[in-house]
């Protein structure tokens, strides 16, 4: 559940302006292979994951800026990105990397802190933080109020093109940070993975009480949403049901939680 859950977070913080990212899925490849092929290279590990995570930053800063700046649709901005990062991605390499360092798995993808896995831990206290981060500054409340009411926030004298712009680096942020994670957990990078993890990731959210536009959305109930969809997921894989029937009914929880949320 670590990627979901870090994908998730980011994705909340993104809806609750009213908007949506389409491009976490390959954000997470792109970053993947970098961190792989930077440690191949012989790269210390932690520089590889910094440089990894300016990367997901940075690309969260581009859908930032054209949504911020132009005012131009979420959806169409994150699809554009979707489509030209994962193109970087093959760009990048078209076939898989295994890194030759031992501690690139050791570090996050294997390591523990006594019975705990290093990267559940990283997660979880990526929750906290964000629940401080939204209910404890003023960023994170103008963020919060943005979509509930963006022109009044703009009337009240806070900086809404701002506020949307760093919404949309966190978003990267987390899916860089999922990238790295995911790829030490396996201990080798793969170009084709990360597709539909969008799809979790919005799952999650609304599952956990986000709402889809804007004006709600829980950090702890994200997280409850994540837990969910891992424990949907594991009881799939144990019953042997096809992967494309997972995708069906993850699309049917979206749904219906939209429609057990929508204004009567």
């Amino acid at each position: 559940m670590v990627t979901n859950g870090l994908l998730s977070l980011g994705m909340l913080v993104v809806i609750m302006t009213g908007g949506i990212d389409l491009s976490v899925g390959p954000i997470v490849a792109l970053t993947g292979i970098m961190v792989a092929g930077m440690s191949k290279d012989g790269m210390p590990l932690f520089p590889a994951i910094l440089i990894c995570l300016l990367v997901g930053i940075s690309v969260g800063a581009i859908n930032g800026f054209f949504i911020s700046r132009f005012k131009l649709q979420p959806f169409i901005v994150t699809l554009a990105t979707l489509g030209t990062i994962r193109g970087l991605v093959y760009v990048y390499s078209d076939i898989p990397i295994t890194p030759t360092d031992p501690a690139f798995r050791a570090v996050l993808g294997a390591g523990f802190i006594g019975p705990f896995p290093v990267s559940a831990v990283i997660m979880l206290a990526c929750y906290p933080i964000v629940w401080f981060f939204l209910n404890r500054t003023s960023s994170g409340r103008a963020i919060d109020a943005i979509g509930g009411n963006e022109e009044a926030v703009r009337l009240a004298g806070i900086n809404v093109k701002w506020n949307i712009f760093l919404a949309y680096m966190i978003s990267g942020l987390f899916a860089g940070l999922a990238g790295v994670t995911l790829a030490s957990r396996l201990g080798i990078s793969q170009p084709s993975v990360g597709a539909g993890f969008e799809l979790d990731a919005i799952a999650a959210c609304v599952i956990g009480g986000a709402v889809l536009g804007g004006g709600g959305g829980s950090v702890f109930g994200t997280l409850a949403g994540v837990g969910a969809l891992g424990v949907i997921d594991n009881l799939l894989n144990l019953f042997n049901v096809q992967s494309y029937y997972q995708q069906i009914f993850k699309g049917l929880i979206i749904l219906v939680a939209v429609l057990a949320r929508r204004k009567k």
